[in-house]
This record gives C-alpha cells, sequence and structure tokens, in this order.
C-alpha cells in the first residue's frame, strides 16, 4: 500500500517511523517532511493546505491512505474535500471531517458540545470585540488565576493563565481589539481555572467503535519548574504514572464514551484520532480541550509504545471495523525530551548545524525542526528534535533521554532538565 502521511513534524517523523514498519506499507511519502523522514520515507514539497496539489500528487502515485498529521488541514476540510470528490473518495483518510474538526478549530464549539452531551470541563463563557466590556465583568466575577483562550487555531500558543485581574483584562483587550493572535481570537473564551494536574488521553475511533491508546503527560511551559511560556511542548512522558484503573475507568465512562457517542448523535463523519487534554482534580477527570489529531510530542512516547501493525490498525478505521483491531502495547514506560532552539518559543535562529546523531545510543531520535542543506542536517523550527527512550518507570526513561540528548549538539540548544518533577 502507498501512504502520504502529511506535516512535518515530530509527530509525523513518528508516524513515519511506525508505518514503514508494517509489511503493507510499499512506499512511503510525507508532505514536506524533514530530514528524519527523508531517511525513511520520500520527502515531498507540498503544503498541507494545498488540496489541489494534494490531489495531483494522490492521482499520480496512486496513494491508497492519507494520513493527516496536523490540524490545520483538517479544519479546513481535506477530509470532506477527498469524500467529494470522485477520484479521491476510495483513499482512506485517516482524520475527521470539517465538522468533526471543529472540535479543535473552536474553543466556543468545544465547550458547547460538551454542554449538550454532559461532559465534565469548566464553566465558561465566550466574547468577541463587542462583547469586550461584557468580558471584564465577568472576569471580576471570577477567582485568579484567570484562563483566556483564543476560540480559534493559535498552534498551541493562545492560552494565557494570569493570576492578576487587570492584567487579564488588558490581555482580553489585547485578544480581542488588538488581534493580539490574529484572526484566531476574534473571539475568546474566558474559562473558570481548574486546579489539579494534567495529562492527555489518545483515542482512536472510526466513528462509533473506538480504542484507547496510551495515556501521556506533556510538557507545555518553557521554563523548568513549569514557569514562562507556553510552547508546542518540551517532552512528555506515557504512561502517566497516577492514572490508576479508578480514574481510567472514569474517563472512559464519562469522557471517552460520551464523546463518541454525541459523534454519533450528531450524524458527525469522524475517522481519525481524539486527543483529550484532562485535568484530573481530587480524583475526577475534567476536559481542557479537544485536539482532533494526535499531540507533538506525545505523539513520540504513544506511537511506539503500540506494537500492533499500525497500517492495519488504520485499515480498521477506515473500514468502520476498529473494533476487529488488536491493539498490542509495549508495558514499559517511555519518556520523550524535546531539544529547542533558544529563544523559542519567540524569535530564534535558524540553519544552525546538529551533530551527533551517530552517537546516539539505545534510544530514539525524532526530527520536529530539521532540514538537510549542503549535506548536512541543520535546524529549521524552534523545536528541533524529540529523543525517545524505553525504561521500566519513567525515571529509567527520561535518564536514557538526557543521556542522548547531551550527545547530540547544535548552537544555542536548550532543553528542560526537570520533567517528571512533579510525578514524584
Amino acid at each position: 500500500m502507498k501512504i502520504l502521511i502529511l506535516g512535518a513534524g515530530g509527530r509525523e517523523h513518528t508516524f513515519a517511523y511506525k508505518l514503514a514498519q508494517s509489511p503493507k506499507c510499499s512506499q512511503l511519502f510525507v508532505a514536506p517532511g524533514n530530514a528524519g523522514t527523508a531517511e525513511i520515507a520520500e520527502n515531498i514539497d507540498l503544503k498541507v493546505t494545498d488540496f489541489k496539489a494534494i490531489k495531483d500528487f494522490v492521482l499520480k502515485e496512486k496513494i491508497e491512505m492519507l494520513v493527516v498529521g496536523p490540524e490545520d488541514p483538517l479544519v479546513e476540510g481535506i477530509t470532506d474535500f477527498f469524500a467529494e470528490d470522485e477520484a479521491l473518495k476510495q483513499v482512506k483518510v485517516i482524520g475527521p471531517s470539517k465538522r468533526g474538526a471543529l472540535l479543535e478549530g473552536s474553543k466556543e464549539r468545544a465547550k458547547e458540545f460538551m454542554a449538550i452531551h454532559k461532559i465534565p470541563t469548566a464553566a465558561y463563557e465566550s466574547f468577541t470585540e463587542k462583547s469586550l466590556e461584557a468580558g471584564k465583568k465577568f472576569l471580576e466575577t471570577l477567582k485568579p488565576p484567570y484562563v483566556l483562550k483564543a476560540d480559534g487555531l493559535a498552534a498551541g500558543k493562545g492560552v494565557l493563565i494570569l493570576n492578576d485581574l487587570e492584567e487579564a483584562k488588558q490581555e482580553l483587550q489585547n485578544m480581542l481589539a488588538e488581534k493580539k493572535f490574529g484572526a484566531a481570537s476574534a473571539k475568546v473564551v474566558i474559562e473558570e481555572f481548574l486546579d489539579g494536574i494534567e495529562l492527555s488521553v489518545f483515542v482512536l475511533t472510526d466513528g462509533k467503535n473506538y480504542k484507547i491508546l496510551p495515556t501521556a503527560k506533556d510538557y507545555k511551559r518553557i521554563g523548568e519548574g513549569d514557569t514562562g511560556l507556553n510552547t508546542g511542548g518540551m517532552g512528555a512522558i506515557s504512561p502517566v504514572p497516577f492514572v490508576d484503573d479508578e480514574l481510567m475507568g472514569k474517563i472512559e465512562e464519562r469522557i471517552v464514551k460520551t464523546t463518541v457517542k454525541g459523534l454519533q448523535e450528531e450524524n458527525i463523519d469522524y475517522k481519525g484520532f481524539i486527543f483529550i487534554g484532562l485535568i484530573k482534580v481530587d480524583n475526577e477527570p475534567y476536559v481542557i480541550e479537544y485536539n482532533v489529531r494526535m499531540g507533538d510530542p506525545e505523539t513520540e512516547v504513544v506511537l511506539p509504545r503500540i506494537k500492533s501493525d499500525l497500517v492495519d490498525i488504520f485499515e480498521k478505521v477506515s473500514e468502520g471495523k476498529l473494533n476487529e483491531a488488536s491493539l498490542e502495547l509495549d508495558e514499559r514506560t517511555s519518556a520523550t525530551v524535546m531539544l529547542v532552539s533558544e529563544g523559542y518559543p519567540e524569535a530564534y535562529e535558524k540553519s544552525k548545524e546538529i551533530t551527533g546523531f551517530d552517537k546516539v545510543e539505545g534510544s530514539i531520535v525524532f526530527h520536529a525542526g530539521t532540514k538537510n542543506e549542503g549535506g548536512k542536517i541543520v535546524t529549521s523550527g524552534g523545536r528541533v528534535i524529540a529523543v525517545t527512550s524505553f525504561g521500566k518507570d519513567y525515571k529509567e526513561a527520561l535518564k536514557k533521554s538526557y543521556q542522548n540528548a547531551e550527545k547530540l549538539h547544535f548552537d544555542k540548544m536548550y532543553y528542560r532538565k526537570d520533567l517528571g518533577f512533579d510525578l514524584s
């Protein structure tokens, strides 16, 4: 089977790593890919939202499966584009319809979905520039910290958590009136702050059947001790050590089952991943947000733990027969450490040569922001490399990842050295 993966990050390299292991995969393409995917697949210079160019390539190469990595093409309707085109509708697309993707594309829509289907989440209100003053008054009714979320896609950076009321009011103005996050913050959701510990649960569904994938915990803040700006993710651990059978039972009954049932009740075509961002408050799970694809860097710890043939599982998703697929997991813990460019998530320099790949032992190196330049592998993004390792527990897995992170080098490289600090 010929397979095309859309995307360019660590998530897509991890997908390529897993799909390439399947005997069912005859040829693998990644668009646009990175220096890591180039080693196991063929990179194709395509923009993930250029549906016409993607169609031309799919028809030319007779692609049979399309795996959509990032959220943008899903929110823009690539699944519908394929389903509605006579020449493309036989292609197995892993990713929800445009209506399904709204669960990530609009924070307000996600909140409404949770309210309709009685899925536990924080109380909220949403505001636009016209209702800015009402938004400021609503902030006065809440206790700090104050949570402001851009309604639209903001590459994981559209959430602010602030302790000072006046600062929260000013930031609300910056988001709505000054367009701090562009069109993404034309509407802002203000929600009650839930105090607890976060985790992620990943679900693969064909719209009626589902499989719960390994849990993961990622670390979003740039600074140690979870300080500083939010990033796309500085590392992750799977499984989450504090998730016991009781908590997992609550998550499945109250959140996973009700979410999939809600999709069915609303006749939403959904064949793909649901990434449920959760917070545990007094051993009760609440949904912080939905994403409609795998997370990054969580993918780098979740997928390596899946021992089953991923192509086979994706085929079953496409056919609506996910209940027939087997999901065998590696019982060991995996941990990934993200190496980033100094300055990220704000301004940073690119084209720094990366060395030391040949010195890494016992870990998997996933490329995120890399490219080939004149025969050298250089940085091309803020998050550059994810180093993933296995261990009997998260401490052993992290130790191995840190040991190998030290062997890699590029100018102004930075990584957090305290991952897992909140788990012991």
